[in-house]
Parts: C-alpha cells; sequence; structure tokens
C-alpha cells in the first residue's frame, strides 16, 4: 500500500508539474516583447542632451509597461536599448546595424541630424521605422525613405524664422553666421542666411568651425573687424558657450543668436553670466505651453532631474510609435507603418501629425532670451506665417 502511495503521489506531483509548466510556457508564449532602441550621444561634450532624449524615451516606456499594452489581443512588454553614438555619424551607422541584428521593432533617434541622416539608409534599407525627436536637418526626411520621421519642425522652418527674426526685430543691418559643419549646424544656418538676406540684412562674414573645437578667437577677431550687428551660429551649446564668452571678452557688442542646439540648460550653466542676453531658437512651443509640458515636467524632473531640451519629444516618439503598432495589431514595422503615416493626436508637445516625407506638421518655433540667467520666451512663430 506504501508503495502505490507514494507512486500515486508521484504521479500527481509529476501531473502538477506538467500542468505547471503548461501554464508558464503559455503564459510566456502570450506575451510579445516589443524592443525599441533609442540611439543618441551617450558620451562627450553633447552626452547631457543625449541622456535627456534616453530619459524621455525611458519614461514613455515606463509608463507604458505600468499601465499595460495590448497588441493583437496579447499583452506587450517594452523594452528600450539605448545605445551610445557618441553624435559620430560612422559611429551611428554601426549602433544602427547593431540594433537591425537585434531585430528592433522601432528606433527613436538619432539625437543629431548628422547620426541620424547616414542611419536613416540602413533603416530603410531593413524596413526598420525611425522617429527621430530632435534631428532638425531638411535632409533627413528629404532622402525620402518612408522609414523615416520625426516630431520636431525642421530646420527650414527654423532657419526661416531666425533669420527673419534678426533682420526684422532685433534690426540687425549687417550678420555674421559661424556653423559647425555638422549637417544640423551647417544646414540651419543655410537657413538663416538664406532668409536674413530676403529680409533685406547683409552677410558680411560666414565662418566655420568643428563640433569639437572650443577656441574661436581667431575666427571672432576677423569678425569683429567686420562690425556686425549681430552673429549666429549654427552648433551645439559645447561650442555656443565658450563663443559667447570669448565674443565678450574681445570687445564684440554684437548680439549672439544660436538655434535649438544652443537652447538648453546646460548653455546657461557653461556661459554664466556671459549668457545673459543671448537669443536662441527651438522648434516647437515652450515647456509651459504646451499641452502636456507641466505634468511631463513634474514627472520628468522628480525621476531624473532638470530638462535638458529634446526629452518631451522622445517621450512623444515613443507614445507615437506604440500607438500605431496597437492600431495596427502588430510590432511587424511592414504592417505598423500604414498606421504611423495616418498619425492625428496631441502629445505632450501638441498636435501630432505627418506629411508625405515624415515631417510633422503645423509646427511651431519659438525664441527665447536669456534674462536673469533663465531661458525667457519671447515670441512663439506658427509654421506657415
Amino acid at each position: 500500500m506504501t508503495s502505490r502511495f507514494l507512486a500515486s503521489l508521484l504521479v500527481a506531483a509529476l501531473g502538477l508539474s506538467l500542468t505547471a509548466c503548461g501554464k508558464k510556457a503559455e503564459t510566456a508564449s502570450d506575451e510579445i516583447v516589443i524592443k525599441i532602441g533609442s540611439v543618441s550621444p551617450l558620451t562627450g561634450p553633447q552626452s547631457h542632451l543625449g541622456k535627456d532624449n534616453e530619459n524621455g524615451a525611458r519614461l514613455a516606456v515606463d509608463e507604458l509597461n505600468a499601465k499595460g499594452v495590448m497588441i493583437g489581443g496579447k499583452k506587450a512588454r517594452i523594452e528600450l536599448i539605448a545605445e551610445d553614438d557618441g553624435a559620430d555619424p560612422k559611429t551611428a551607422t554601426i549602433i544602427a546595424q547593431r540594433l537591425i541584428d537585434q531585430k528592433v521593432a522601432g528606433v527613436i533617434g538619432h539625437l543629431n541630424s548628422g547620426t541620424s541622416i547616414p542611419a536613416a539608409k540602413l533603416y530603410s534599407d531593413n524596413g526598420v521605422v525611425q522617429i527621430s525627436p530632435s534631428a532638425t536637418a531638411v535632409k533627413y526626411t528629404a532622402q525620402g525613405f518612408k522609414t523615416s520621421y520625426r516630431v520636431m519642425t525642421n530646420d527650414e522652418q527654423q532657419g526661416r524664422v531666425v533669420g527673419q527674426f534678426m533682420a526684422q526685430k532685433l534690426g540687425a543691418k549687417k550678420i555674421a553666421i559661424i556653423d559647425d559643419r555638422s549637417a544640423y549646424g551647417q544646414g540651419l544656418a543655410d537657413e538663416v542666411e538664406k532668409a536674413a538676406k530676403a529680409a533685406g540684412a547683409e552677410i558680411v562674414a560666414r565662418e566655420y568651425t568643428s563640433d569639437k573645437a572650443t577656441d574661436f578667437t581667431a575666427i571672432l577677431t576677423g569678425i569683429k573687424g567686420k562690425a556686425p550687428d549681430a552673429v549666429f551660429f549654427g552648433g551645439m551649446d559645447p561650442q555656443a558657450a565658450p563663443m559667447v564668452q570669448q565674443m565678450k571678452r574681445l570687445g564684440i557688442n554684437a548680439k549672439f543668436v544660436g538655434g535649438d542646439g544652443a537652447q538648453t540648460a546646460e548653455f546657461l550653466h557653461l556661459a554664466g553670466a556671459d549668457g545673459e542676453g543671448v537669443i536662441a531658437s527651438n522648434p516647437g512651443l515652450p515647456l509651459a505651453s504646451m499641452p502636456g509640458g507641466t505634468d511631463f515636467a513634474q514627472k520628468f524632473t522628480a525621476k531624473y532631474g532638470k530638462i535638458q531640451n529634446y526629452s518631451p519629444y522622445s517621450y512623444d516618439a515613443v507614445m507615437v510609435m506604440v500607438a500605431a503598432m496597437q492600431r495596427a495589431n502588430s510590432i511587424d514595422p511592414k504592417l505598423y507603418l500604414a498606421e504611423l503615416v495616418k498619425t492625428n493626436t496631441s502629445g505632450v508637445t501638441g498636435a501630432i501629425q505627418f506629411d508625405q516625407k515624415g515631417d510633422l506638421t503645423g509646427g511651431s518655433v519659438t525664441l527665447y532670451q536669456v534674462k536673469d540667467g533663465k531661458w525667457e520666451p519671447l515670441e512663439t512663430v506658427k509654421s506657415g506665417q
């Protein structure tokens, strides 16, 4: 009896074990894992911006996972794969291929135009959807890839607003332009030059540096002799801040104007008192004027600290991508891409719709000035105005 009883127990235990294994296997098969890449410079001079982008995307992923996402009747769990391209175009293509090999469902990034542009071809060739939260160069979407999108106004719109503002609102008759030779910096500077000339200003100097330089004395000394009313710089805050400081030391009284690469919290820290009065543009609305800006700021700062610039856009990029997957009932880019095109929603940053190129429609550009050590909005211009 004892041996029979033990045998019965063993059979029962084995049955329970098999049932449990079956349930576990069934549960695992019911869950979809969505791999989404996030690419930005996480090391180097622009790492503060890169981490800002990553954290915006991560906040969105954490919220979606906590809420629960269903795709085609199955529960989905999102994994964010954060990669560092160092703001380097060659590294960006290596990272892009790595994400493709990991079979990501989509990519949020890259941060820079110079990295987004070459990576876009790889993503397109492999059918991977890419939504950049911060690449503003016209060329990014002008390449014609059906997989390339952005949730931020481009540099054609931004450059037009800045060029007109300098010539008409600042009354700058003579303007000097410097760019960092990156796809972003040069592209934005070209658009500013075009708009400023059309508005009646004279471009007295067009100089360039690199996105690694920190000493601009020679360039600025040459510009000083041409007595410009304003100096526009197309580039990022690690160069903009020392450029402003060196202008002060050289006694150049021209108004300094930058683009979104300079309109950051880190610029204020790097430039210190010399940043007072600096003007810079940024595609989009001021954070406080964004539909979800106040709520986003509270959540983001509580978890990650100070917002640098683009994190609200990377948050929206994730939300838009996942929403398209839900509408398509699939994480396959070939299927959800058709739904992404139809996006018509209100995100943290405002209304989000795409044109046939993948550009944001109806975007805005805001001009800011540093007053008492803070960026204060001057005016917002809607696209087409």
